[in-house]
């Protein structure tokens, strides 16, 4: 017996000392901050020193030196997310992951954002490409370096290859993509189009509100004969989009305002942006400050793009949020047996090519990517549609995006380096994709607001208006160009002293072009509107609680008709008890949103799941307009209360009642039986999930984030949920960053970002920031060389290798 015991022993130390070994192993892997490092590409030293944050601010001697270290110190903190965002954009991620990522490179490598991202860099000006080549420059030197990776590199055995120009311009690209969702509604439309007729349709996807709906022609008229085929391929892709692991075009909102020195405490104009995105670990994110002669900025930067993309420099700040025009559409082509594709003007063959798909552990996988003269067919990525016979038909895909000549890069190039607003809105020419609403503001006092971005412009005889695919052979239905530079929306200096956009209608009646009819609700517009209104004169801690507001507007809509619900049970009694004097905050300490939530779940279950039959569980969303509608009984839309799969007639009271009954057996099975211990921020931790190991339970519990918070879908302090998740009420989709610029002061501007500086688990930067994000909090970021100085945590110089 005593020998097991000192085997157990041994074993035991062996573990102890493996899993020390390994801890020292991976500290290595920490960045160096300290000290000296000799590095061919730069011109001239640079001085790289790091803020008690891990926040780096470079001193260069040129422009091109500084984008040089921006490459190095994000490969530094963030290789693995930056590995894992080229592979995504060039479709290489089964070379990596293995046969799980191959429907998705099959996807992406169909899209061809990384081939168009060819084009583009052969496209920019000098000053771009000699950016681009900087940034890559500085990367491949750290990569150079052979030094020792996070553990995502060391889990799953793989060395990055050198970084290049055109990864920088295909993340960007992709960036797009997370913000561009039209098509997914177009499929929408027509699987539903089988289902019921266009005005009931029309009520599901109701227009803005005081719009009328857009006039839509019965869509089993316009397909005719091709109803049975373009719908089951419709089916087909929605179900297959929705398996890959993809950005989902959830989550397109942001919000930002500016208001003038007429407004302000200061006299100066006062600017905040917080973008929503997916929330991911590491962040999206990453802040830095580059000084070079004549190039001072400071603010957010992507890992794996050079330049700051969303920040100050010394004269002016800018914001943006996204406009979210319709800039997709899908066109149907018909075939000929021959295998050509009808067009107004005959037939004609796909252009092709073919590529190779690596798979880690497997044989490579070669592909042919067929494209139309409208786009890349998206419907060849199936796996029926590759080994069945024919059905006739491809889908194309059309995408402002996927233009060679879209120059986005180069005005994001040039945007940090503009000192009025004149230069501002000529950097912003080229910037296509995706459109954006941006405020302005700079140090002499002056505002301003324009939205850059192509937008297709469609033909007054189109009558989808790209809200359902077309068919690809009527030339009505082609693009005849984009809306001109100069017709944009825009404002400077308004009379009224403030700007503001959360993705809401942005056009006046009458505006010549049609951008979308799918604008966002107005909830967090209304609600951003009324705080301006309700603060005379405006500070950094006015701006800071509108950030971090969490009234309701979309709840206080839906209240009155909840509260009217004949409870079944005490604990229902209860609930409407507490809804009497709620006004519809989400606090995260607080039971009702919890409540609230759940309920409204099951009561869009319950009104809409028989209708969309299987076309519901991919598209179980709040859908707050719709329902309040429905509830309101607004031109006889109470008839969705009642479910068409039964014969008995149900009323909206009934489903109301039946709803709340079902919400709290939910919340019971979930939280317990106390209904006093549920508590809204715990159920809506924002989740901030890794790649790829966030969909591996046991890896997800190291390295997601995840931290409690308020808000819900239609808060200013926003937090979206998805309703057919194992987790319905966590929050996926929030503000990636806070900022709020003082052009009084711009060295009293403040920042934060949802995660943490660094990407690599082992470091205390990995979710340093998260936990103050959650509670409104901010961080400073000085350009002041003495105080950052005194203050550095670490500095390091960058000398050009003799």
């Amino acid at each position: 017996m005593r020998w097991v015991l000192r085997l157990l022993a041994v074993l035991l130390v062996l573990i102890v000392l493996g899993a020390g070994g390994l801890y020292i192993y991976l500290r290595q892997s920490l960045p160096k901050i300290e000290g000296e490092v000799r590095l061919a590409g730069l011109s001239a030293p640079v001085d790289v020193l790091r803020d008690s944050y891990g926040i780096p601010h470079i001193y260069a001697a040129s422009l091109e030196d500084a984008n040089f270290a921006l490459g190095y110190v994000h490969a530094q903190d963030r290789m693995w997310q930056m590995e894992v965002n080229r592979r995504i954009a060039s479709g290489r991620l089964a070379e990596v992951l293995g046969a799980p990522a191959l429907e998705t490179d099959r996807f992406l490598r169909t899209l061809g954002v990384h081939r168009v991202s060819q084009s583009a860099y052969q496209r920019v000006d000098a000053q771009t490409r000699r950016v681009l080549d900087a940034y890559a420059a500085g990367v491949n030197a750290f990569l150079a370096s052979d030094p020792v990776l996070p553990p995502e590199f060391i889990i799953l055995r793989h060395r990055p290859e050198p970084w290049s120009a055109v990864d920088s311009i295909a993340w960007l690209k992709m960036m797009s993509w997370d913000l561009s969702g039209n098509w997914r509604n177009e499929l929408l439309r027509l699987r539903l189009a089988k289902r019921m007729p266009v005005a009931r349709l029309q009520e599901f996807l109701p227009p803005y509100p005081g719009d009328a709906p857009v006039p839509l022609p019965d869509l089993r008229t316009l397909y005719g004969n091709l109803e049975k085929e373009a719908v089951q391929l419709a089916e087909d892709l929605s179900e297959h989009v929705a398996a890959l692991a993809l950005p989902s075009g959830e989550g397109l909102g942001s919000n930002n305002w500016v208001v003038a020195g007429s407004r302000t405490e200061s006299g100066k104009p006062l600017l905040a942006n917080d973008p929503h995105l997916r929330l991911t670990a590491p962040a999206v994110w990453y802040f830095a400050h580059l000084d070079a002669p004549g190039a001072g900025m400071i603010g957010a930067t992507l890992p794996g793009v050079p330049m700051v993309v969303l920040g100050r420099n010394g004269r002016i700040a800018w914001g943006m949020t996204n406009t979210g025009p319709d800039v997709q559409d899908l066109y149907l082509e018909r075939l000929d047996s021959a295998g050509n594709y009808a067009t107004p003007d005959g037939t004609q063959p796909f252009a092709t090519r073919e590529e190779h798909i690596k798979v880690k552990g497997g044989e490579d996988v070669p592909i042919v990517v067929r494209s139309s003269r409208h786009g890349p067919i998206i419907s060849d990525v199936l796996q029926p549609a590759r080994e069945a016979t024919p059905r006739g038909y491809a889908l194309a895909f059309a995408w402002t995006t996927l233009a060679e000549d879209d120059l986005s890069i180069q005005a994001v190039a040039r945007l940090p380096l503009a000192r009025s607003w004149e230069e501002f809105v000529a950097a912003l020419r080229d910037f296509a994709s995706p459109q954006q609403n941006m405020v302005y503001a700079d140090i002499d006092g002056n505002i301003g607001y324009i939205a850059p971005g192509r937008v297709p412009v469609r033909k007054p005889e189109n009558d989808l208006h790209g809200l359902a695919p077309a068919p690809g052979w009527d030339a009505r239905y082609d693009w005849t160009g984009y809306v001109p530079f100069e017709e944009l929306p825009r404002a400077y200096n308004p009379a009224s002293g403030r700007l503001w956009t959360a993705n809401e209608k942005i056009v006046p009646e009458g505006y010549a072009h049609y951008i979308t009819s799918e604008w966002q609700e107005p909830y967090r517009s209304k609600r951003i509107g009324e705080m301006i209104e309700a603060t005379a004169k405006h500070n950094q801690g006015s701006f800071a609680r509108m950030h971090a507001d969490v009234v309701s507007l979309a709840a206080r809509e839906l209240l009155p008709r909840l509260r009217e619900t004949r409870p079944r049970s005490e604990e229902a009694r209860h609930v409407l008890h507490l809804f009497e004097s709620w006004q519809g905050e989400m606090l995260a300490g607080r039971t009702e949103p919890l409540v609230l939530w759940a309920w409204w779940r099951e009561l869009t279950r319950a009104i809409y799941a028989d209708e969309m039959g299987d076309a519901f569980a991919g598209n179980w969303m709040a859908r707050a307009p719709f329902l309040i509608n429905v509830l309101n009984d607004k031109d006889g839309q109470s008839r969705w209360c009642d479910n068409v799969n039964t014969a008995p007639v149900e009323g909206c009271a009934e489903l109301l009642a039946e709803s709340l009954e079902a919400a709290l057996a939910e919340l019971r099975r979930r939280y317990g039986t106390d209904m006093s211990a549920w508590r809204w921020g715990p159920a809506h931790a924002a989740r901030h999930e890794h790649r790829p190991f966030g969909r591996q339970k046991l890896l997800a519990k190291w390295f997601d984030i995840v931290v409690p918070t308020p808000g819900d879908n239609y808060t200013v302090n926003v937090g979206r949920m998805n309703f057919g998740d194992d987790e319905p009420f966590e929050n996926h989709h929030a503000a990636s960053l806070r900022a709020i610029y003082d052009l009084a002061d711009p060295e009293k501007s403040l920042f934060i970002h949802s995660g943490g500086q660094s990407g690599n688990r082992m470091s205390p930067h990995y979710e340093s920031f998260a936990a103050a994000w959650a509670r409104g909090e901010y961080v400073p970021m000085s350009t002041d060389r003495g105080r950052i100085e005194r203050a550095a945590a670490g500095r390091l110089t960058l000398i050009p290798a003799k």
